[in-house]
């Protein structure tokens, strides 16, 4: 049986813990690791354009950064030029038949995304006829365990379109074009209409559709530090059942609708801002652990910045500029795997707070992980508004 003392010790173990291992470094400059690969099947050629994060590039080819400042420059790249589309090009690979294809080479920039520096390299391939069965594979980061790489993939093709997220040990997407879709490219404007999603639907293996997002949502909010940070805060102080339950529902209720109000493009805040918010409302829950007597009624400022929040989520899926086809399951199965992440750290979390509210010193304690939270979240807020 523990005596007092080492009780106090070990909830402060068991909170620095948490700290520590949820939040590995304040530092951190690349917490999401992330491609965007676009094809066209087009009558005449395939288009191909691949968008990697900048970091990732000097991650996987360390040789890139010359002057080592941690930026690719425009410079750097065009000195190892060849070298680079030869490895992303025998590295990120389209098959046909189990035939690596050649591609030809259009154009290497960078470019900014979301404030952030993106490589994309733009291919050509030759156009492909009915019958072919055509498969992408990414071997980015394979052979890294505890990579958080995603390949967000977008097809088009005869006026139909598929997206995918490629990730873990399923980085595999293969369709098979058919003559229905070959016919509508080729005919459909001067028959008066275009290829319906049921005339030109891909083949794809299953983990590339549902529970390819399923998946993501799953990784985005456990490499959402920011998030998770705030999510504890709200849970810190000493609340009933039902106040933690308002609290996780509102939070899914308010970012689930500005999720979904982004993707679809109604609803668009300069990211700097959101990412801003998001640190300040870390800062200020935290805050009122300290200094506030009641926190009661706290689902309702949960809501208010959990709106914040869903547009913080949306960034990913916004680039791939996601089918209305697709579009529907694509948000159900990515927030269905933000929820089902939320609510098992919700419930891993409750018994050890419930210990720490039994405690004689609970509110010291309480004090002292706030104070962390603070911190954490002025680090991200000077980091995003100045850096």
């Amino acid at each position: 049986m523990f005596n007092k003392r080492g009780s106090k010790l070990g909830i402060y173990f068991v909170i620095s813990a948490i700290f520590l291992s949820a939040f590995p470094s304040m530092a951190t400059a690349h917490p999401y690791s992330a491609s965007f690969t676009t094809i066209q099947f087009l009558e005449d050629e395939t288009s191909f354009e691949f968008s990697i994060d900048a970091l990732s590039i000097i991650e996987l080819q360390e040789d890139m950064d010359i002057n080592e400042n941690n930026v690719l420059e425009m410079s750097e790249i065009e000195e190892e030029q060849d070298h680079l589309i030869e490895f992303l090009t025998h590295t990120v690979i389209l098959d046909k038949g189990n035939e690596q294809q050649e591609p030809e080479f259009v154009d290497i920039k960078i470019e900014k995304k979301e404030n952030k520096e993106f490589l994309t390299l733009t291919l050509k391939y030759p156009a492909y006829q009915p019958g072919d069965t055509l498969t992408l594979n990414d071997g980015l980061y394979f052979n890294d365990a505890e990579t958080n790489y995603v390949n967000l993939l977008t097809a088009t093709y005869a006026g139909g379109s598929s997206q995918a997220a490629l990730q873990g040990e399923n980085r595999s997407w293969t369709i098979l074009l058919t003559e229905d879709q070959q016919e509508q490219e080729a005919g459909g404007e001067q028959a008066g209409g275009s290829a319906t999603e049921q005339d030109s639907k891909p083949v794809t293996k299953p983990t590339s559709s549902w529970l390819s997002f399923f998946k993501l949502g799953m990784s985005h909010i456990l490499t959402g530090y920011d998030h998770l940070l705030f999510l504890f805060a709200l849970l810190l102080r000493k609340q009933t059942f039902k106040q933690y339950a308002l609290i996780v529902t509102s939070f899914t209720i308010a970012h689930s609708i500005t999720l979904s109000l982004a993707v679809l493009g109604i609803m668009d805040l300069p990211s700097k801002f959101v990412e801003s918010v998001i640190a300040l409302s870390i800062i200020y829950v935290a805050v009122e652990n300290i200094f506030r007597k009641e926190v009661n009624h706290r689902w309702g400022l949960t809501f208010v910045f959990g709106l914040i929040h869903g547009l913080g989520f949306a960034n990913i899926l916004q680039e791939m500029n996601l089918s209305k086809g697709n579009l529907a399951s694509a948000l159900v199965s990515f927030n269905i795997g933000i929820e089902v992440v939320q609510i098992l750290i919700v419930l891993l979390l409750l018994p050890l707070l419930t210990y720490l509210h039994r405690l004689k010193d609970s509110s010291k304690y309480i004090k002292y992980g706030s104070t962390v939270i603070i911190v954490f979240g002025a680090y991200w807020l000077v980091e995003r508004l100045f850096l």
